[in-house]
């Protein structure tokens, strides 16, 4: 059973390109339902799995308190698992497909206001490098709404800073995203100043690295936003993401229309992006509702 689920991480990523954070999620999923099998049913082979046993699996799995959208995952995982065995004609038939996935509530983006916004961008110490480099990070984080992956992966040239834009590129698509002036001058004093004590090996070409030159990772991005957050008090519990959607909701609130935010965002489907109207819209409600003398 191990080796059916290593072929199908190679075959995902060789075929479908899959991210290292998909074919992690693919095979956490997919080794925790092994060890249901084998543990709960004593099933040893993938093709005597039936309808039944999964559904028993998705029971166990909520009985156990994990999250609608971990269950979720779980589902999907096991749908392309199970649809890869079909297609090599390692199981007769595929048990997958009639199993469906709890409703998942959707819940609000966590957004920050921006007076917490400049508290938190104001926290970098600019006499220093790790300074500058925090702030430059930071300030293109919030004036592009990218993801962290996409930050820590960004190359010089990805970058063009006389006009004020970057190109993000992941393994399905590409897109441009502009930013601001402000963003520019970080950009232009981390290069300058800080970037050059940091990289010694003129061969690498991120853009953002760690205090050693080496590239950055997602893990390290958080723990420097995280103490930024804590030492300006702020109080919402941030993560990465955080800006990301507090840039798409303060663009939208401030007169963006919706496709052009989508677009920056890399959403496929303009219904992601809309939930940031939505969170503007339920904002202004509390708004209105704790401002207004006839309630």
């Amino acid at each position: 059973m191990e080796e059916a689920i290593q072929k199908f991480i190679r075959y995902y990523h060789k075929i479908k390109k899959s991210s290292g954070n998909t074919e992690a999620s693919y095979k956490r999923d997919l080794e925790k339902l092994k060890d249901y099998l084998i543990e709960e049913r004593h099933i040893t082979s993938w093709d005597v799995v039936t309808e039944t046993h999964l559904n028993s699996y998705i029971l166990y799995l909520e009985s156990h308190q994990y999250a609608a959208s971990s269950i979720s995952r779980s589902i999907a995982s096991t749908r392309a698992f199970f649809k890869y065995l079909e297609k090599k004609n390692m199981v007769s038939v595929n048990p997958s497909e009639a199993i469906k996935p709890p409703k998942i509530e959707k819940k609000a983006p966590q957004i920050m206001n921006v007076t917490d916004v400049e508290k938190l961008l104001s926290e970098p110490d600019l006499t220093t490098d790790k300074g500058i480099r925090d702030s430059a990070m930071l300030e293109l984080m919030y004036a592009t709404g990218m993801r962290v992956s996409e930050l820590i992966n960004l190359r010089l040239h990805d970058v063009n800073l006389s006009m004020c834009y970057l190109t993000c590129i992941d393994r399905k698509s590409e897109r441009i995203i502009p930013f601001s002036q402000t963003a520019r001058k970080a950009l232009e004093r981390y290069l300058k100043e800080a970037r050059p004590h940091f990289v010694k090996d003129s061969q690498n070409d991120f853009f953002f690295t760690n205090c050693s030159g080496t590239a950055m990772s997602r893990q390290g991005f958080w723990k420097v936003l995280k103490g930024y957050a804590q030492a300006a008090g702020v109080e919402s519990d941030i993560t990465p993401h955080t800006l990301r959607h507090s840039f798409a909701t303060h663009m939208l609130q401030n007169g963006a229309d919706l496709k052009s935010v989508q677009e920056m965002l890399g959403h496929s489907d303009i219904s992601t992006t809309q939930i940031y109207l939505d969170a503007g819209i339920s904002h202004m409600r509390d708004v209105y509702n704790k401002a207004h003398p006839r309630k």
